[in-house]
């Protein structure tokens, strides 16, 4: 039968990790515990209020190498700095299986989670926070998976790491309901598929969610709001959705057309095969930038609301954006809708001249919603002979497609201007 023991100090907790049975449940007893601590056989370990673990700058604070192994409760703090060691607040050894970390509250300068080659993880409920004095490309990721197959990570608030959730060549992961501020990317896959991440909410990073040399990940009901680099990156990947995600105000304060460095809401790069539907891209830069060879995607029923530019396409081709008699809604589109079906009467094609000159004159953006920038876009669209190439929207959408209620929107289309 599983025995519960309490500990008091480090040398009780030492003692306890190698004589408890499996099965046990050891409680930390408010205090500070240093050290470096390894859970070698199936235990629960759970903190009162007021345990912490103190690995002193150094290591790891606790590994994992057993299976079914629970850690609730607890704060981690001060373990070690040294990324090429995987130094973490949690480091879960290889072929590790059934681990849940929950509740716990980690702060340090390395990974704060991670995994190598094991499966089924549950990481529910931690608050995760990196070193903001280090170069972000210095500090750990919060949570970090190589190589983890079936892997749950919700309801964790990670700031100031370097990917709030890095997910590499593994497979069917789910990251739900989660908070990123102050990072890289809010969740970044490489090499991985048949992942799914929906109700995360990414503020104030670099980029909100990479999706690179990927497949068939579902991203949909994200937010991101204030990046600096884009809300949604799909770089060489294959069989994604990407739906009804929210991508406001991705801006770049030092982005220059020439350098390609502005805010994109999205930017797809060599990436084919795609569905991309029901996406809010607002406020930015930039809406969608695409680049080499992205051509082959479906992207259709999204919202492009006041964009300084709607759509940057660096190719040869004209693309038709639109699925089934139905395409884009544009905030820019000055066509009328006779036939009162949601459809425009007149096909559209971004960007016009009072685009590109917002874009290059940004002191004029007062400017873009006044009466008299309406009646000349409007006058030019009429006049407007489309192009051999660029993106092509027969079927644009007179009112803005309905993001799901999983996400809440707190102003309406029609509300939105571009405040940079």
């Amino acid at each position: 039968m599983a025995a519960i023991w309490t500990v008091n100090n480090s040398q009780d907790l030492q003692h306890q990790l190698t004589q408890a049975g499996i099965g046990d449940t050891i409680i930390l007893n408010s205090g500070r515990y240093q050290g470096n601590f390894e859970i070698g056989k199936a235990l629960t370990i759970k903190g009162q209020h007021g345990a912490i673990i103190d690995a002193k700058g150094l290591g790891s604070a606790i590994k994992v190498s057993a299976n079914d192994v629970t850690i609730e409760g607890l704060r981690i703090e001060s373990w070690g700095s040294d990324l090429y060691e995987r130094d973490a607040g949690i480091l879960i050894m290889e072929q590790s299986k059934n681990i849940k970390i929950m509740h716990n509250n980690l702060q340090g300068a390395g990974f704060g989670i991670r995994a190598d080659h094991s499966e089924q993880l549950a990481i529910r409920y931690n608050q995760i926070h990196g070193n903001p004095q280090l170069h972000v490309l210095d500090r750990g990721d919060g949570i970090h998976l190589n190589r983890v197959q079936q892997a749950v990570a919700e309801f964790n608030h990670i700031e100031h790491v370097r990917d709030g959730v890095y997910i590499e060549s593994s497979k069917g992961s789910l990251v739900t309901n989660n908070h990123f501020y102050h990072q890289q990317y809010g969740i970044h896959y490489m090499y991985s598929e048949h992942d799914e991440a929906y109700d995360n909410h990414s503020e104030n990073v670099s980029g909100g969610y990479a999706i690179m040399s990927s497949k068939f990940v579902y991203l949909h009901h994200n937010r991101t709001e204030h990046a600096t680099e884009y809300g949604v990156l799909l770089n060489i990947t294959n069989g994604a959705r990407i739906e009804f995600n929210v991508l406001r105000n991705i801006h770049n304060p030092q982005g220059q057309e020439a350098l390609g460095n502005q805010g994109r809401a999205m930017f797809i790069y060599g990436a084919l095969d795609n569905e991309i539907r029901g996406n809010e891209f607002a406020l930015s830069d930039i809406g969608i930038a695409m680049a080499m060879g992205g051509e082959k995607n479906r992207i259709y029923e999204n919202n492009f609301i006041n964009n300084l530019t709607q759509v940057k396409y660096v190719g040869d081709e004209l693309l038709q954006w639109s699925q089934q008699g139905r395409g884009n809604y544009w905030s820019s589109y000055m066509g009328w809708d006779h036939t009162q079906d949601g459809i425009g009467d007149q096909s559209y094609q971004p960007n016009d001249s009072m685009d590109k000159l917002f874009w290059r004159y940004p002191e004029a953006k007062f400017l873009m919603n006044s009466p008299v920038v309406s009646l000349l876009r409007w006058v030019e669209s009429q006049m407007t002979v489309f192009t051999a190439t660029g993106i092509k929207d027969d079927f644009p959408l007179i009112q803005p497609t309905q993001i799901n209620q999983a996400i809440e929107l707190t102003t309406s289309a029609s509300e939105l201007v571009y405040e940079h």
